[in-house]
């Protein structure tokens, strides 16, 4: 009798991870943003901000454009990402087909990606050592949170907690471990007093430029199978 309510209290200390059910988001943007800060310990006055990435997915496909740093009204660069893969496209072509693309570019693996959105299997260094932190709200919205501290650095993580995953994370093996989102890092180089934010926002709507190439895409298929 003693066993099976052992077993019974164990059932039901795995059940809410083991029914925990994760939906993917089908469609919309994510940007990636990151604000430096330089000579923190002396105030934030001197900083610059970063537009590093603007990611459109629809399903498992992916368009990035990468700003200039200088003027990120205009894009570096064009890529299209799909099951693990990207191919660098033309800026600005809004009549790209993306099949095509697929067909006649070399596929590279999104690991080796160097610009825009960084893909990495790298577990985050020290998690180990990770404490955890009280839970905050930033913009009206609830993180847990948990911190690395090391002699050369300090960090902070939040995580968004939702069922909800996008087509991109910045370290996934912490967003499985804490059932959510991680939506912003905060770094202290103790060394060189910079601080920095980076930050994952994500949107409903896609840019308009990788809608008239989602857009146009959808209409070559359509023509395709009548």
């Amino acid at each position: 009798m003693k066993l099976k309510t052992l077993f019974f209290l164990c059932l039901l200390a795995i059940l809410p991870y083991s029914c925990r059910k994760e939906i993917k988001s089908e469609k919309g943007g994510i940007d990636l943003i990151s604000n430096v800060y330089f000579d923190a310990s002396k105030g934030l006055e001197q900083m610059q901000s970063f537009h590093l990435s603007k990611l459109n997915y629809l399903g498992n496909q992916i368009i990035e454009f990468v700003p200039d740093h200088s003027f990120p009204e205009i894009n570096m660069q064009t890529y299209f990402m799909q099951d693990s893969l990207f191919y660098p496209v033309e800026n600005d072509n809004e009549s790209i087909i993306l099949s095509e693309v697929a067909k006649t570019q070399k596929p590279q693996l999104v690991w080796n990606k160097k610009e825009g959105a960084i893909f990495s299997k790298e577990q985050i260094l020290n998690y180990r050592n990770r404490r955890k932190l009280s839970d905050t709200v930033l913009f009206n919205k609830k993180y847990k949170r948990f911190e690395i501290n090391s002699p050369w650095n300090y960090t902070r993580f939040y995580i968004y907690p939702t069922d909800t995953i996008l087509p991109y994370s910045i370290y996934r093996h912490a967003e499985k471990d804490y059932g959510g989102r991680l939506e912003r890092i905060d770094s202290y180089n103790k060394k060189t007093d910079i601080f920095v934010s980076l930050q994952l926002l994500p949107r409903k709507n896609w840019d308009y430029a990788a809608k008239e190439i989602f857009d146009f895409n959808h209409f070559v298929n359509s023509r395709k199978s009548e």
